[in-house]
């Protein structure tokens, strides 16, 4: 009777806690953003892009789920969340957690030119620090980002 309750109780806590919820957007929403943005950069250009990218509220923010774009040092080229960012080079900054996610977004977009990165960061939306999964695609010397948050349900 002890082993049947365990099994269900074990069932119960692996299943209620599978679910991830992406707030903002889907993953292949995140990745369509970014995709669209690249597409932007290859028709107008990288000025008229990175002025596109970090106009809040622009075509390339939907809230919690927005575009950014670094060099291929790690440096902010363009936010629509955080301006005071752009310009700055971000690469040995880590997460909550300690990880260098600024170098894994740099060195995916090097080695196979997109991907998914995950770490935490500041939801502009909550102002909690959340778990984040984004796609990078590297368009040129541009990486162009978009993510949504994760939350665990």
């Amino acid at each position: 009777m002890k082993k049947t309750l365990l099994l269900i109780f074990i069932g119960f806590f692996i299943f209620s806690g599978a679910t991830f919820v992406y707030a903002g957007g889907t993953l292949a929403e995140a990745k369509a953003l970014a995709e669209k943005a690249a597409g932007f950069l290859k028709a107008h250009g990288k000025e008229k892009t990175l002025a596109e990218i970090s106009k809040p509220g622009g075509q390339f923010d939907k809230g919690e789920m927005y575009v950014y774009a670094f060099d291929m040092t790690g440096t902010v080229l363009a936010h629509p969340k955080n301006p005071g960012l752009i310009g700055k080079n971000t690469y040995n900054i880590p997460d909550e957690d300690g990880k260098f996610f600024r170098k894994d977004i740099v060195e995916l977009a090097k080695t196979k030119g997109s991907g998914w990165v995950d770490y935490k960061y500041l939801n502009p939306e909550t102002k909690k620090v959340e778990d984040k999964t984004t796609y990078v695609l590297r368009v040129g010397d541009i990486i162009v980002c978009c993510g949504v948050y994760v939350n665990k349900h």
